[in-house]
């Protein structure tokens, strides 16, 4: 099911912006969530969905959100997005993206 990419809010944005502008290591990060977001606008289920008793409390405080997803980067980093669905269209909310050892200790494994 297509959908169209949102970021959760502007802080969200700018921090990907500032990767675009980069000049080292993150500008490889950037053309990666490029590529997923273009594959979240393809398909917004190709990532992998998360239990909803996993998801951590503070997604729920901060964002009011019922379903969690995780599309796997490459280097072992991790996009964290909501799938909204409204009556046009589905809507992938980027929430943040992070390495794999922040990603387990936001997740408690």
């Amino acid at each position: 099911m297509k959908s169209r990419i949102n970021f959760v809010n502007e802080k969200i944005q700018d921090s990907f912006e500032e990767l675009k502008n980069s000049k080292t290591e993150s500008k490889k990060l950037y053309k990666w969530i490029c590529r997923a977001f273009e594959d979240l606008e393809e398909n917004a289920f190709c990532g992998i969905q998360i239990p909803k008793k996993l998801i951590p409390q503070v997604y729920f405080e901060k964002h009011k959100i019922d379903n969690l997803w995780k599309y796997n980067l490459p280097n072992a980093w991790r996009l964290i997005y909501s799938i909204k669905n409204g009556e046009v269209m589905v809507l992938s909310i980027i929430l943040e993206w992070m390495s794999h050892k922040d990603y387990e200790r936001r997740f408690k494994y």
